[in-house]
């Protein structure tokens, strides 16, 4: 999830003057939920570490460092302010109060799963920590996920730019990462909507049924 105006050529300027800064940095606010291109930036670090102008051990430890720490605070945010303020919403919108507990509920069972694999997910990297706070998620447990799930993501990104840089261009290499993150969201999408909508369907067609 990242800012349109900001072009993939000023990108490469930002990693150019900053360096690894520059990637700690970006990942760190996108978790935050600032729309920066921290991914993309990231990719840019591992394709100038495959050049030689950047260091890949050091690139890589930038981005996880990043990830945990934006992570964190995302899940601090979440564990302290997030319930109020998703009740007020849910009051704006008229939503139940047992409605929302009962999806707090639905999330606290797969938090980790959502810790973990959200890493790869624009929306859900953003959103993963602030809701694990919220769902009251264990301390220890998330930062046992966050940190596997920033290991893992950081290690794909920063090592798959680092190689596939030397044979690809940066243009082509930033276009299919972002052709999985819209088919890695529409996934997740598919996988919430759908049992939601079987569920519903099932209500309806018990209310039928006890009706006739």
């Amino acid at each position: 999830m990242s800012l349109e105006f900001i072009s993939l050529e000023k990108i490469q300027e930002i990693a150019h003057q900053y360096g690894y800064w520059a990637v700690f940095i970006g990942i760190l606010l996108e978790n935050l939920g600032i729309p920066l291109p921290g991914e993309t930036v990231t990719l840019v670090g591992g394709f100038l570490a495959g050049s030689g102008q950047l260091n890949y051990w050091f690139v890589l430890g930038s981005a996880i460092l990043g990830a945990v720490i934006g992570g964190t605070c995302g899940y601090w945010i979440g564990r302290y302010t997030g319930w109020s303020f998703l009740l007020t919403i849910g009051r704006f919108l008229r939503i139940p109060e047992d409605r929302l507990e009962e999806s707090k509920h639905k999330f606290s069972e797969n938090a980790g799963k959502a810790v973990f694999f959200g890493r790869f997910i624009a929306l859900l990297r953003i959103l993963s920590g602030l809701l694990a706070g919220i769902a009251e998620m264990s301390f220890g447990k998330f930062f046992l996920y966050n940190l596997a799930g920033a290991i893992v993501w950081a290690s794909v990104i920063v090592t798959s730019s680092f190689f596939l840089g030397r044979i690809i261009s940066l243009e082509q290499l930033v276009g299919w990462a972002g052709q999985f993150t819209i088919v890695a969201l529409l996934i997740v999408i598919a996988w919430i909507v759908i049992p939601l909508w079987l569920e519903s369907r099932q209500i309806k067609q018990s209310v039928a049924k006890t009706e006739e």
